[in-house]
């Protein structure tokens, strides 16, 4: 009997409740997160090919990556993506929220209807409908012939693929703007009205108020965004399938393809720890550097 009311009582307990809770995400972390990063360390260090058996190999993957010439043009493609796709999605993330945070008719609804592209922007449904609209005979060479010019090849031209992915990527700024838009509402409306008795434009207000207002979330949108653009490939790997002439390879699609498109999944492994550290790496640079231009009130 006694040993059943301690159950009882453990059962119920407050520390029970949180352990029941929190499984899922504890099973969750150790089944999708934990293992699986243990287990590409593993392989990492193998010759493992996908349904064969596992060598330990040593460091020759990471050895063999730095003469692999694919390898070192992926990651020239996947810098050029993120140096240009990052700073134009947040500037229009920015302009848009800073326009869509001023009292006009529709604001809400025009700040949902921004927000959708971020929602459906990584599906490969869109992709495809980019791809169409850019294919030789898809929408946008409709407009040029419309207008008496001649058709463009979106896809086969390196200089103009890597643009419409860099425009699908600016196109999808909903979140970081919501997220911008958030901030704007947060300075103080009296800093605007120093400025104003100053006899401060709008530019000026904008450079010495805005933008040091928002730096910290300016900088948490610059972290996650260069996250994401690194590990960028439903639109590299259905619009373009990394070509022409591996103008598109972005580093997640190399990966994939090594993976499991050639079964080299040792290989990937070590791709994978390389990207890693250079996403690490970036954002320890990012983070560091932070302190020259991210305003604080501690520092008014």
């Amino acid at each position: 009997m006694e040993k059943q009311r301690n159950f009882k009582k453990f059962l119920y307990s407050n520390n029970t409740a949180g352990y029941v809770f929190s499984l899922p995400f504890i099973v969750g972390f150790l089944g999708f997160t934990l293992i699986p990063i243990l287990v590409s360390m593993y392989y990492s260090v193998t010759d493992y090919k996908l349904g064969q058996e596992a060598n330990f190999i040593g460091l020759q993957n990471y050895l063999d990556l730095f003469a692999d010439e694919r390898f070192m043009n992926s990651m020239k493609v996947t810098v050029i993506y993120v140096v240009i796709s990052v700073p134009v999605k947040l500037a229009f993330a920015l302009l848009v929220a800073y326009f869509l945070t001023k009292q006009r008719r529709g604001v809400t609804f025009y700040r949902s209807l921004y927000y959708v592209p971020s929602l459906i922007g990584g599906s490969v449904a869109v992709a495809l409908v980019w791809k169409t609209i850019f294919s030789r005979r898809g929408l946008a060479n409709a407009i040029l012939a419309g207008l008496g010019l001649d058709k463009i090849s979106w896809l086969g031209d390196p200089k103009t693929a890597m643009g419409i992915l860099i425009a699908m990527s600016a196109w999808q700024f909903g979140s970081s703007m919501i997220i911008f838009a958030a901030g704007l509402k947060e300075i103080p409306t009296t800093y605007y009205e120093a400025a104003d008795i100053d006899g401060a434009n709008k530019f000026q207000r904008f450079v010495k108020i805005t933008l040091p207002c928002l730096s910290p979330i300016i900088l948490y949108n610059l972290v996650m965004q260069t996250i994401s653009a690194f590990m960028s490939f439903t639109q590299a790997f259905v619009i373009t399938q990394g070509g022409p002439n591996d103008s598109t390879n972005f580093y997640a699609l190399y990966v994939y393809n090594h993976a499991f498109k050639w079964s080299n999944m040792g290989y990937a492994s070590a791709m994978s720890w390389i990207m890693l550290i250079i996403i690490s790496a970036l954002t320890l640079i990012i983070f560091k550097t932070s302190k020259f231009w991210v305003f604080s009130e501690s520092d008014s």
